[in-house]
Order: structure tokens, then sequence, then C-alpha cells
């Protein structure tokens, strides 16, 4: 098939792009690189199954495909605060685009959501049916309500237009290709213990996630994208193997060999107390669940960094 991949050259998009390749399929690859790397996709460069083009989706692109995997936004805390206009303005213009790209080429097309639609839970672990408690004027709402609005424009256009949608809510992910600098709680462990530096814990790290590896991930979402006609989603990809972060900061400095302590900070506003995914539903309907386990991961992203690191 041909699949267009928008985001393509970020930490889960580049995945992807690999993944679709493999497969067989002929990729097209957009992104503006406000965010992702061109270094994700150096292998593929010379692919003629591949071909990489620079474009802001808040701008229409025309491109045929069959199937799109809208994956264009920044994603960590860092990013998308350093520029919340146009991370809502990609979750709202540039999802517009998309969808209006799908509905001329009768494609189908998946949204890569996220499970901060959900908030600061009180719900837990988190379904799909629980409609989230979101600060939406907080310093995260840009993300998180730009998500929100997203899911809602899927099915706008799913209702009025019959455009064939897919929606995934994707739990914290970790794994190869994770930006060093992005602000995530996995990358900033790594980083600052294979360099010997403190590890940043906020509040009294007993606040929880749940982490899944990056291959677990690519699986569930293209089982979504083969799922049968009427099942458009959402849900929740996702590990529900539960970790507070002081574990994981310990955990993080035992397999890398650091001998970095950890020292405590204010938590953030409006930072989730616990975020557990309930999968259910993708368990049932798509037959996926997680097979990577915590310690298997973290070592393979671990070695990643370290090659990455010794660049510099």
């Amino acid at each position: 098939m041909k699949i267009l991949v928008t985001g393509g050259a970020g930490f889960i998009g580049s995945h992807l792009c690999h993944r679709l390749i493999n497969n067989g399929h002929t990729v097209i690859c957009v992104d503006n690189f406000i965010t992702g790397q061109k270094d994700n996709l150096t292998s593929l460069l010379t692919n003629p199954h591949f071909t990489l083009i620079e474009h802001d989706i808040n701008l229409p692109i025309d491109v045929n495909a069959e199937q799109i995997y809208n994956l264009a936004s920044p994603a960590s805390p860092h990013h998308y605060q350093q520029n919340p206009v146009l991370t809502i303005r990609s979750n709202t213009q540039g999802v517009i685009n998309m969808l209006e790209l799908a509905r001329k080429k009768k494609a189908r097309i998946l949204q890569a959501s996220t499970s901060e639609i959900y908030g600061d839970p009180k719900e837990h672990p988190q379904s799909e049916i629980y409609n989230g408690n979101v600060n939406i004027i907080g310093p995260r709402s840009c993300y998180d309500e730009g998500k929100r609005c997203a899911e809602s424009l899927f099915m706008a256009y799913h209702r009025q237009y019959e455009v064939d949608i897919k929606i995934v809510r994707i739990f914290n992910t970790y794994g190869p290709n994770m930006c060093i600098d992005d602000g995530r709680v996995i990358s900033n462990f790594i980083v600052n213990a294979v360099n010997g530096k403190f590890l940043s814990v906020y509040g009294d790290g007993l606040q929880t996630r749940s982490f899944q590896y990056i291959d677990d991930l690519i699986d569930g979402m293209v089982k979504m994208m083969k799922s049968q006609d009427d099942f458009t989603g959402p849900v929740n990809l996702g590990n529900p193997e539960e970790i507070n972060i002081k574990t994981l900061a310990e955990k993080i400095v035992k397999l890398s060999g650091s001998k970095s302590k950890i020292m405590y900070k204010p938590l953030p506003k409006d930072d989730p107390l616990r975020r557990k995914p309930d999968i259910s539903l993708a368990r049932t309907t798509l037959k996926w669940e997680p097979k990577v386990n915590l310690e298997q991961g973290l070592q393979q992203t671990i070695e990643s960094f370290r090659r990455i690191l010794k660049s510099y």
C-alpha cells in the first residue's frame, strides 16, 4: 500500500516508517523538523519505496495515499510548552487538513491521540469511556485540549462525511530515537545517569506512570489500522505495569551502572499523580498487549543513548 506518515521523522513516526517499509509498503513521510530529526530516517533515505517531504501540515498538502497515520504534533511537555500556539494549530488546523486529504483520497486515517486527554485522572486505571480531568487553561492545555479537539474533529468527519477513521490513545512510550533533550522522564534520567549527573525527581517521587516500549506501540498502531471497518476507537495503547518515578530513577541508575544520586524538586503544575491504562478494549478487539518488559526495554534504550552521547 501507499501510506502517508505525518510527523514521520519523530520518535514514534520514525519507528513506524521503518516498520511499514519492512512490511513491504511504500511510505511518504511528511515532517517540518521542528521536533523531528532527519537522522532518525538515515537508513531509509536511499530506499526507492520511501519519500521524505519537508512540510508543515498546518498548510494543505496533496499526496496520493491509501492510508494516513497522523502523528504530527510536538509531544513532550518541554517542546509543546515552548510553542503552545503551534501545538494547538497542529491539532486543529493541521488535523483538518489531514482529514480533508483523507476525505478527498478516500483513505483510512489514524489519529495518534494521547493519554494526556485524561489529564490528572480521578479514575484509575483509565478506560476509554472516562472523559478526563483536564485544566483547560493550564500550561499543558495546548497539548491536552489540542488532542481532545483532534479526536472531536475525527469523529465529526466520520459522522458527517463518513471518513474512515481510527483513533489510538498513546500512553508513555520510550525507546531508541527519543530526543535526548525532549524533557521526558526516561530520556532525562538516562542522559543524567550516563553522564553521572543528579536525577531530578519531582515531588516525593511516588507519582506513578506506565511505560511501554516503542516496538509494542507500533504493533498496536498497525493492528488498529488493519482493524475491522466499524471499529473507530478510541483505544488505549499502553503498558498497564505501573511504577513510581522514584523507583524508575533507581532502576535506571542501576541498569546504567551509574553512581548518580537523586535530587528532589517541587512538583510541576497539573502533573498527573497516577497514569495507568485499562487496555481491556485493545486486548479483546485488537488481540494486542505489550510484550517487552520494562527492564528489557530500558537496557536497549540505555545502550542507544550511550551511542548517541558518545558523538557529542
